[in-house]
Formats: C-alpha cells, structure tokens, sequence
C-alpha cells in the first residue's frame, strides 16, 4: 500500500508511513535470509524423507552436530512446522478386554480361603502387620495375626494351626 501511495500520489515517504501507521525503517526492510531459509527447509525434507521416523529434535540435532550448521534452533523449529513435517502423534491403543468372568461362590465351608496382609502405624511412629485369614463361603475370619513383624514361619504356623482346627 505504501508504494502504491508513494507513486500515485507522489507524497514523501515520511507523510506515507505516518499515514499508514508503520516506520520508515519497517518499509526499507528486506528480508536476507529467505536463501537460508530455504537451505534449511531443503535440509529438513531431505532428512524427514530419508528418515521418516526423525522428529525435530533428531533433525535438528543432526544439523547442527554432524552437518555442523550454526542455525537458531527456534528458526529451525518455525521452519519445520511451516512445512508440516511435524509428526503425528499416536494415540494409545486401548487393550480390548473380554468380559471378567463371574466370581465363583464356594459351595462349602473351608473349599476356598483369602488372605490378605495389612499394616498400619501407632501413635509413636511404629509400624505393625496384620494376616488375615477369612473363608470365603460364610465369610468367618478364621484368624487375625498382628505383631510389629510376621516373618514366614510365623505365617506358616498360623495356617497350620487354622488347618488343625477350623
């Protein structure tokens, strides 16, 4: 618009630019990188058609350490996403999982037992453990262990002992 104004109207630059809102310096400007720039692009398709699993990060990396170019890594980055070469990222895939199969109830007492370890802690800081033993037809607790440690032949004992008397 501003060469338009200038010819047609034959004003002064200054009366041109104060008239369009924009500096003197902003209308003298030209660009001197487009050649590099287009080097860069050049660069970035070459190594994205060779090497289509390469992000920007790899891209530039390569550029920059093996190539030995000296590029802004931002001028880079802008440059890759004008030229859409950015990747896709994938999405997670779902596992498909059949349908749970219905819990099976015991038909008798002692058939199927559950355990479970628990813990907690006192007032003082101190830990302790809990063994839980319960059967699963009636849901009777058949025993409770606690102690600040159950070490395995005290699990041991305790079952053996629930086995001698149910």
């Amino acid at each position: 618009m501003a060469q338009t104004l200038l010819q047609a109207k034959r004003a002064s630059l200054r009366l041109v630019c104060s008239a369009l809102g924009i500096s003197q310096s902003g209308y003298r400007y030209q660009s001197k990188l487009s050649t590099e720039n287009a080097e860069i692009a050049d660069w970035l398709r070459r190594l994205t058609d060779t090497h289509r699993t390469r992000g920007f990060g790899l891209c530039y990396l390569y550029l920059r350490n093996v190539k030995g170019f000296r590029w802004n890594h931002k001028r880079v980055y802008r440059i890759y996403r004008a030229l859409e070469l950015n990747l896709r990222i994938k999405p997670k895939k779902r596992l498909v999982r059949e349908t749970p199969q219905p819990l099976v109830v015991p038909d008798r007492i002692n058939a199927v037992w559950s355990i479970d370890f628990m813990h907690d802690q006192l007032a003082d800081g101190r830990a302790f453990r809990l063994l839980n033993v319960i059967d699963d037809f009636n849901r009777e607790g058949l025993g409770i262990e606690a102690d600040f440690s159950l070490p395995t032949l005290r699990v041991t004992r305790t079952f053996d002992r629930i086995i001698k008397h149910p």
